[in-house]
């Protein structure tokens, strides 16, 4: 089911939908692609098709498991920070990257952010405009890697 069948009532369903339909389009993007096409850097930066489905895995666990769940990304095994969330190891691959989502209510008020308590709600819809944009990234990338 797609977030465009799920009934309109039904928000919490609409937003796991959401998320999982963006980050489904950015797994699709690695689609009949090699692991070193995968890997090719076409840009300045670390930016790499695999590197974004990386980064994104690392930015999901980040809100739903850090800010949400509460735990340090130090115990999560996770990077500091976003720059190096892009950065490949050799054991990286296309299969290797899943995330996982916390099962609370949306109006629930979450405190493992450093900026302060935030609902639920609003880490799905900081979490979508984060894919949004790598989604776009992604198709890109894609392109100009089909294009060579």
């Amino acid at each position: 089911m797609g977030w465009f069948d799920v009934p309109l009532d039904d928000e919490r369903t609409q937003l796991d939908a959401a998320v999982e339909g963006c980050r489904g389009a950015i797994e699709a993007t690695l689609d009949s692609l090699t692991e070193e096409q995968a890997r090719r850097r076409l840009v300045s930066s670390a930016t790499t098709l695999l590197g974004l489905l990386k980064h994104v895995t690392w930015m999901q666990r980040v809100w739903f498991e850090e800010c949400v769940g509460g735990t340090p990304r130090s115990e999560l095994g996770l990077v500091p920070g976003p720059d190096e969330s892009f950065r490949l190891a050799e054991e990286d691959t296309i299969a290797s990257a899943r995330a996982k989502v916390a099962d609370l209510p949306l109006d629930a008020v979450v405190t493992g952010h450093r900026t302060g308590p935030r609902t639920l709600r609003w880490v799905y819809l900081q979490v979508l405009r984060e894919l949004a944009q790598h989604c776009g990234h992604a198709n890109i990338l894609r392109e100009q890697i089909l294009a060579e």
